[in-house]
């Protein structure tokens, strides 16, 4: 009964989640196209713009263990929906920004409005699929971030010169009104299509729901019997603390390349448009990697391996971009980077989801987001920070790859210490049916 019951779950949310999380990555990371032109309509320098993508990240950070809390307290449904709402609401607001100062306020703002949203995801996922499934379905879902890249990419380079000028605004400022749009369409969606948790949802059959909730409750059990964590311990326990040392290195990665592909590729000497296109060439690599990495760990059962060692791929990625001279050759790097974050990316949640259960994992997931959002901050900041003082990329692209290097190394660190309970996913895997 597994894998029908988790595919049909999987065919009625995972669209939803998905469509949801690429409006968000969409609306976090459209300023890096924005920049192509806003920077030189703003006077905003490499530095000044960095710190206004990362600022982001404040609201963020300050608002993400309260917020998932709320959800934890009042339902996913209800909860998803406000932020998608809210923060599609004021990404359209970017437009309107006059100076640096605007930009840092309403980026502010955006952070705190879509603050809870991933971990949300993270943990609502939790409620529905067994361990055995989850870095398939994590792998799935994070496919969101690259398709915002592929498919954001070239929309936005066509509404940076084929919108410029209409109704009196830039390129840029229609790209800000007309992609924040999405996220409050599917704010709507979630309220009439997600269910809440499989205990009160009629998606499934009387059988098929028995089954999923004991199976669920069954693998809650197990987890608590190792060790139940309260929400305090939750919060102050050094593996947790070691997984937000991780968290951090994986968004300066995700959020890094986000936002400055478009100039690192612009670099080569393409104009605007062509960068927008060939943008989406790592995101469509990062794709792959997603599907073909998560896919392989739980068919497996390793994970680890499965996280650490796409980092270090991803770190050789960006140092042979940094030490090129020739455009292909800087792409290939540029390319590998990105399907190297992508492919750790589904395995980086296995970690906490095999550590916590109940309203400790929410806080606890909330508080490995919420401190790994920091990355979003310094990702970009130092990023920016670099190409100013050294008037190039390479140096940027040298300290990602000693950021992925570095997060590789807590991996195996977090892995040794939590062996016994990995290995406990991959004994039931084998033991049931993992066919899907």
């Amino acid at each position: 009964m597994a894998p029908h019951v988790v595919a049909k779950v999987a065919r009625r949310i995972l669209p939803i989640l998905m469509v949801c999380y690429f409006a968000a990555f969409l609306d976090r990371v459209n300023i890096g196209f924005a920049a192509l032109t806003m920077n030189q309509d703003l006077g905003l320098s490499a530095s000044a713009f960095g710190f206004g993508a990362g600022i982001f990240f404040l609201g963020y950070v300050l608002c993400e263990v309260p917020s998932n809390l709320i959800l934890a307290r009042v339902g996913a449904r209800r909860w998803i929906a406000r932020i998608l709402i809210s923060w599609g609401l004021l990404s359209a607001a970017t437009a309107f920004v006059w100076n640096a100062p605007s930009l840092y306020v309403v980026r502010v703002l955006l952070g705190a409005a879509e603050a809870g949203f991933f971990p949300g995801m993270i943990f609502y996922m939790t409620l529905w699929f067994p361990r055995a499934y989850r870095a398939r379905m994590f792998a799935t879902f994070n496919i969101a971030v690259p398709l915002s890249s592929m498919i954001g990419a070239p929309i936005s380079g066509l509404l940076l010169g084929g919108a410029d000028g209409l109704a009196g605004l830039h390129g840029w400022q229609w790209m800000f009104l007309l992609e924040g749009m999405p996220a409050v369409i599917m704010g709507l969606v979630v309220l009439v299509r997600l269910p809440d948790r499989p205990e009160t949802s009629t998606l499934l059959t009387g059988t098929e729901r028995a089954w999923l909730v004991a199976r669920l409750r069954q693998e809650q059990a197990e987890q608590e019997a190792a060790g139940r964590f309260s929400v305090g311990r939750a919060l102050t326990e050094p593996r947790v603390l070691l997984m937000c040392l991780i968290a951090v290195g994986l968004v300066i990665g995700t959020t890094g390349i986000a936002v400055w592909m478009p100039q690192f590729v612009r670099a080569f000497g393409l104009s605007n448009l062509q960068s927008s296109f060939v943008t989406a060439i790592p995101a469509a690599f990062m794709a792959v990697a997603m599907i073909v990495v998560g896919r392989s760990a739980d068919r497996s059962g390793e994970r680890v391996w499965h996280a650490a060692g796409p980092f270090l791929v991803s770190a050789a990625g960006f140092l042979l971009a940094a030490v090129s001279t020739s455009p292909v050759v800087g792409l290939i790097g540029l390319t590998i980077g990105a399907a190297g974050i992508g492919g750790a990316s589904p395995n980086i949640w296995i970690f906490p989801t095999t550590l916590l259960t109940g309203t400790a994992a929410a806080a606890g997931i909330a508080l490995i987001n919420s401190v790994g959002s920091t990355g979003g901050f310094f990702g970009p900041t130092i990023i920016g920070w670099v190409r100013d003082a050294t008037g190039g990329f390479a140096g940027s692209l040298l300290f990602l790859a000693g950021v992925m290097t570095v997060t590789a190394v807590a991996l195996l660190v977090l892995g040794r210490s939590m062996r016994p309970l990995l290995a406990r996913p991959a004994a039931v895997a084998r033991a049931t049916e993992i066919e899907a």
